[in-house]
């Protein structure tokens, strides 16, 4: 069994690297963490994150202080891939999973490559975190109120807050025993979901006053600068969130929001669906993927390119 595979390689392994997706949101840092302490308490002692930018949402969260820019190992023993589709999404800090000895991938995304030596992929689950409960009981790993807090912060982000399609009865059943554990879901909740800084703010603001309204009102579209974010002295994971804003509009069934990347690198396309739009399939013919309804690529091209080209596709979907 797959998950076998898994613990067979994490008890050979000496040194361990712990990867996830470029601007990770709560799944992501969750995830990394939460593996990150039970490989820990389990007695792997070389174990390595390397998260070169994250949200200071999340400093909260047990483990942020271990987390590492960038590592000296040129080969690990073993590389653990968490909530990241395609290697990709790794970006410049993929070269240690590539470089590692045997790598895995532990992922929800139904747009998965597979490009892990092991991959344990379950589309179903609405969060990786969520996937994690499961591998780490399979492990019999002991899941501590820490560990319980980063999974819970990757389960109600990636939810939500319980609120999208894909939560199920299981991430409900998962909670109620992160609860009994002593997890402070109302802290979580608030920390992740209704806490934003001042500069986040004013990016929403900015973003809100360009929101265009397309195809009979069914889809919206918004962008975010390098001088926007330049002007309000925005910080990393400042952007979360701007796209639903067009999504959380009456009648809107898909929203757009670019944001402009640094160096060159183009635009980061975010997209959202409510009820019938698969929008992992419009970002697949763009080289991204995602879920059914949220999901991502990016592009090259000034911005009236990339959003005629995103707004078309979406018009071919609405129809």
């Amino acid at each position: 069994m797959t998950l076998d595979n898994i613990l067979e390689e994490i008890n050979k392994a000496e040194s361990i690297v712990i990867l996830t997706h470029e601007n990770p949101d709560g799944d992501a840092i969750g995830s990394s963490l939460a593996l990150y302490n039970a490989l820990k308490d389990y007695g792997k002692e070389n174990v390595d994150v390397i998260i070169p930018e994250y949200s200071r949402c999340f400093e909260f969260l047990p483990g942020t202080d271990i987390i590492k820019k960038e590592s000296d190992i040129e080969q690990y023993d073993l590389a653990i891939s968490l909530d990241a589709a395609t290697l990709k999404m790794l970006n410049g800090w993929g070269k240690y999973f590539e470089n590692a000895k045997t790598s895995i991938v532990i992922d929800h995304h139904g747009t998965n490559t597979m490009y892990g030596d092991i991959n344990y992929v379950n589309p179903d689950a609405p969060a990786c975190a969520q996937i994690l409960i499961v591998v780490l009981q399979y492990f019999k790993m002991k899941i501590t109120k820490e560990i319980g807090t980063c999974i819970l912060t990757g389960i109600i982000t990636d939810t939500g807050g319980f609120k999208y399609q894909g939560t199920n009865v299981e991430t409900f059943e998962f909670v109620a025993e992160l609860l009994n554990k002593g997890v402070n879901v109302s802290k979580i909740y608030r920390r992740v979901l209704e806490t934003t800084t001042r500069t986040s703010f004013e990016l929403r603001r900015i973003a809100e006053s360009r929101l265009e309204f397309f195809f009979d009102n069914k889809a919206t579209f918004t962008y975010i600068t390098l001088a926007d974010e330049e002007k309000v002295h925005s910080e990393t994971g400042d952007h979360e969130g701007i796209v639903n804003i067009g999504k959380c509009i009456e009648g809107v069934e898909v929203s757009a929001f670019i944001r402009e990347l640094k160096n060159g690198r183009g635009w980061k396309v975010s997209l959202r669906s409510n009820e019938f739009v698969n929008v992992s399939e419009v970002a697949l013919l763009f080289g991204g993927g995602g879920h059914p309804r949220a999901a991502g690529c990016n592009m090259q091209g000034d911005l009236q390119s990339v959003k005629d080209k995103i707004m078309n596709e979406i018009k071919a979907y609405l129809k």
